[in-house]
């Protein structure tokens, strides 16, 4: 059997669901190699992978002749220079989302696959939560009509757990939230719209955390997941030392099709969902929750009451982290790899979710008008859009 060797960037966090997803000897899949700066987290994987090579430099891992691919599972600021290494040294890549952190970023990497001719995949995992499908089934069905407006409101309540306790708060190493998170939404309603933003504009603001203790300068930090870490400012454990990204952001995007969308999000909410509307000339579907049991509820008939929905679907979901999204979206990656199968993610449409991202925030910092996205350029779109 052919097999096809993989290497993992990053093995701590969700390293470990790459480790759970990949290593498959007996359809020909194994992790042969890891490389992680975090001792605890290399020494976990090397006992985990006994006969696999462990490095604490990434670039030792890239050297390795044996292996075809690598799965770069790091921050935001890394994806960069880790995914043009990758590329450079012969390895088929897939790259957690965002593609990068900035335009030139995002052009380097896509730029590096080309010369390269190795297979560029980002793993943007929500193109594959069964209720993004079923609203995507939906809406191409024609059921709602032609839709012409969507909007997500994005709730999270481990905002302060996840994003303020480390990297994520500092614009340096992030841009912002509204690239970082809202990379996903962007990303889904591009998808569901069938089209991608051409004009954007937006305002965020930092109102809670920046009220927040923190710790002192030079002390570690991580990410943290405790639902007692509520309200932000009875945690226990102090924020990063500099906090200057926003905790709610809000954006308004005109599309290429002529339609349009609106993205909110929040970090301090109790509750956590990502709640999406899509509205046709026929009708309207919203969902509440993205996971297991998430529900659809669609309204097609005008009524003097109508919070009382015409349609409720409930999907179950499947086994597998994320509602099954994300053992779906690496089976596609390694089939892409090794048979050539069409890919769900594109690195096109990767980048245009953080264009989207980029420029908002550009405006929400400064004067909140209307910026335009930049175009890609010609031989990028006609490589990766065939």
């Amino acid at each position: 059997m052919e097999t096809t060797k993989f290497g993992i960037i990053g093995v701590g966090g969700r390293g470990g669901v790459f480790q759970d997803n990949n290593h498959l000897p007996e359809e020909g899949y194994e992790i042969v190699a890891g490389a992680d700066v975090d001792q605890e987290s290399l020494d976990a994987f090397a006992k985990r992978f006994p006969e696999a090579k462990a490095f604490t430099d990434y670039r030792e891992l890239l050297k390795q002749p044996e292996i075809d691919a690598v799965f770069v599972i790091t921050p935001d600021f890394l994806h960069e220079e880790m995914a043009c290494a990758a590329l450079e040294a012969g390895k088929h890549v897939y790259l957690e989302k965002p593609l990068a952190i900035t335009i030139e970023g995002c052009e380097k990497i896509l730029r590096a696959a080309m010369k390269a001719g190795k297979k560029l995949y980002l793993g943007h995992n929500m193109r594959f939560f069964p209720i993004i499908n079923k609203m995507k089934e939906i809406i191409d069905s024609g059921k709602i009509g032609e839709v012409q407006l969507a909007w997500c409101r994005h709730f999270i309540n481990y905002g302060g757990d996840a994003y303020f306790h480390d990297w994520h708060a500092e614009q340096r190493y992030s841009t912002g939230l509204l690239l970082q998170k809202g990379a996903h939404d962007i990303d889904v309603l591009h998808y569901l719209m069938g089209s991608h933003t051409v004009k954007v504009s937006a305002m965020g603001m930092l109102s809670v955390y920046d009220k927040c203790p923190r710790r002192e300068p030079g002390t570690p930090g991580k990410a943290l997941w405790d639902d007692k870490n509520y309200p932000p400012d009875a945690v226990t454990v102090p924020y990063n030392p500099v906090i200057d990204v926003e905790d709610s952001n809000m954006v308004l995007m005109q599309l290429a099709s002529g339609k349009q969308c609106a993205y909110l999000q929040c970090h301090y909410t109790p509750d956590s969902d990502r709640n999406y509307t899509f509205i046709g000339t026929k009708g309207r579907i919203e969902n509440h929750g993205v996971g297991d049991n998430a529900q659809i509820l669609i309204w097609h008939t005008r009524a003097a009451n109508t919070l009382q929905p015409d349609e409720t679907i409930t999907l179950r979901g499947i086994p597998g982290t994320h509602s099954g999204a994300d053992p779906a979206i690496m089976k596609n990656f390694r089939e892409f790899v090794r048979y050539d199968a069409a890919p769900l993610t594109n690195p096109v449409e990767a980048m245009r979710a953080v264009l989207t991202g980029i420029k908002a925030h550009e405006a929400a910092r400064t004067d909140l008008c209307v910026r335009e996205i930049p175009e890609i350029a010609p031989d990028i779109l006609e490589y990766f859009c065939k």
